[in-house]
């Protein structure tokens, strides 16, 4: 007997995305998800209205940062799984299907790799092309993890494994206020995963080069509290 496909959230945070929501969303096949949330972190160029147009649901977060996307609309998920998908062109719609059928298998996690296989990522630049390597590497050595590509956003997971890992609490992004900035939750949730030792897989799923609005990139103060994130990691007990 075939086994009952979860169902399956899309959380898409954006942030004056339009140009690449108008290519990107209206490839999505409906029967893929069963919801589609669109997260927005207060843009002015008319994403919202659009996607409200599309007659997917929506929500304007209340402080600014990738991280409260998550955190404050994280309650209105319905999913058993939640695909998190920037809708910029980075994440090929293809790979939702994909994704899904993985983790009907029982994975905790699957990753869509920018770097497994033959795939790469036609958006990095020298330096976070290094960045991605580098931190890949250090999670990988430092808390046991399997992982070509621990950062990226494309990923598939178990929607309870947000507050089952802590990512819900503020404790485990302490080191970004040494920076002044707000950084996102993929680090942390490939880390604790890792971790946890929980059932995690990759496919490959080349990243193309993104379609508009500006890139939110912040690259030093990012780095410099994920490092800081990395390493606190070893004597957290979570």
């Amino acid at each position: 007997m075939a086994s009952v496909r979860p169902r399956v959230t899309l959380f898409v945070p954006v942030l004056n995305e339009i140009e690449g929501m108008k290519a990107i969303l209206p490839q999505i096949h409906p029967e893929w998800c069963d919801q589609i949330l669109v997260v927005d972190g207060g843009s002015t160029d008319g994403s919202v209205e659009y996607a409200k147009a599309l007659g997917f649901e929506t929500y304007v977060q209340r402080r600014k940062g990738i991280r409260f996307a998550y955190m404050e609309a994280w309650p209105l998920i319905r999913g058993d799984v939640v695909i998190t998908f920037s809708p910029d062109g980075n994440c090929p719609v293809e790979a939702i299907p994909r994704l899904t059928a993985f983790m009907n298998d029982g994975y905790d996690m699957v990753i869509a790799s920018r770097y497994l296989g033959d795939a790469r990522s036609e958006d990095d630049d020298v330096l976070t092309g290094f960045g991605n390597w580098m931190f890949t590497t250090l999670i990988n050595r430092l808390h046991g993890g399997h992982y070509t590509d621990a950062m990226g956003i494309y990923r598939a997971y178990r929607t309870t494994l947000f507050s089952r890992l802590g990512l819900d609490q503020e404790e485990g992004y302490a080191p970004e206020r040494l920076l002044a900035t707000r950084i996102g939750i993929e680090p942390l949730l490939s880390i604790r995963s890792a971790k946890r030792k929980l059932r995690v897989s990759e496919i490959p799923c080349p990243e193309p080069p993104r379609i508009g609005g500006k890139r939110k990139l912040q690259m030093f103060r990012w780095g410099g509290a994920y490092l800081l994130q990395t390493f606190r990691e070893i004597y957290h007990c979570r």
